[in-house]
């Protein structure tokens, strides 16, 4: 994209998908992964000028290009009229789950397609539920679809582009994003997490059919300077060589040194770093989606952090 002065001016604010459907997500008491998430996005979000946008349904269609008819069928079967049902031991379906999910779909959709067509240069998805653990037909971690990965291939088989990059710096590795995009050539996936962990995979020798997948295993208690070093060496390298026309982020915030899910131990300040790094090399054009995150005070702060760095 031309460095013009109009490319500057819409550097300068992010644009922020969000739908109140989101809330309609229903998880048992005690679940970390609620409705109180997004609350807390919004504290951190107050402060910010940023423009906002309703969420579109998303289309069936989008998420058929990761999972097959007979899984979208089966969670649509699964869908309760009233009360809970159990898809895996943490994940569940309320009568809003389905509506909600695909709002998350159809954000992060938009999101991909106001950014390639000069309508902002950056975007947050603050939609729930999260999506980076959904495997090809195995509903899982709280994810029903693979939001991100749906978002990658729209760009790639809407709108044409060959090279995306997708960055997940949630403190689980992204094995749902991992499998739906494992034979895909055309996008750079790249993922820092605590090992062990759940989900156990995530390993560096996990590469993709095309050596296109870049696992960076952080221990636990290692803290942000170690995560400042791995980026250094191991992703930040691969980005700059692989020129994305598109990056998405899959932004998960439980790296934070109070989240009660991990012990990463980073603070808010270092998902800001991270931000501004991936910014710089990311061609431009940037499209976050909301994963992780659990301590509500601290998801506030990490994504003020964030998303201001967006604007940088």
């Amino acid at each position: 994209m031309p460095r013009t002065p109009e490319y500057f001016e819409r550097c300068k604010w992010v644009l922020v998908f969000s739908h109140s459907d989101c809330l309609s997500h229903a998880t048992p008491a005690g679940h970390p992964e609620r409705a109180d998430r997004l609350h807390a996005v919004e504290r951190g979000l107050a402060d910010l000028s940023v423009t906002r946008r309703d969420c579109p349904m998303g289309d069936e269609a989008d998420v058929l290009r990761c999972h097959p008819l007979t899984y979208l069928e089966r969670v649509k079967a699964k869908l309760p009229d009233e009360g809970m049902a159990m898809l895996d031991g943490d994940t569940f379906l309320s009568p809003g789950s389905l509506r909600a999910a695909m709002r998350a779909v159809g954000g992060a959709c938009a999101a991909v397609d106001a950014v390639l067509s000069g309508e902002a240069s950056r975007a947050f998805v603050a939609c729930r539920p999260p999506g980076h653990h959904a495997e090809t037909a195995q509903a899982m971690g709280f994810c029903l679809f693979g939001t991100v990965a749906i978002a990658a291939k729209r760009a790639l088989d809407h709108h044409g582009l060959s090279r995306v990059a997708i960055v997940d710096f949630d403190v689980h590795h992204g094995n749902g994003t991992q499998d739906l995009l494992w034979e895909e050539g055309r996008c750079l996936f790249a993922s820092s997490h605590q090992m062990p962990l759940y989900p156990g995979s995530g390993s560096a020798v996990e590469k993709g059919a095309h050596g296109q997948i870049v696992n960076v295993p952080l221990r636990e208690g290692s803290g942000g300077a170690a995560m400042r070093a791995a980026y250094q060496a191991q992703v930040f390298p691969q980005l700059e060589a692989w020129q994305p026309e598109l990056l998405l982020i899959s932004a998960g915030f439980d790296a934070h040194a109070d989240d009660p899910l991990a012990g990463l131990e980073w603070q808010a300040e270092d998902f800001g770093w991270l931000t501004r790094e991936l910014v710089q090399r990311s061609g431009g054009r940037v499209v976050s989606v909301l994963e992780g995150g659990y301590d509500l005070d601290a998801l506030a702060k990490s994504v003020a952090a964030h998303v201001d760095a967006l604007k940088e």
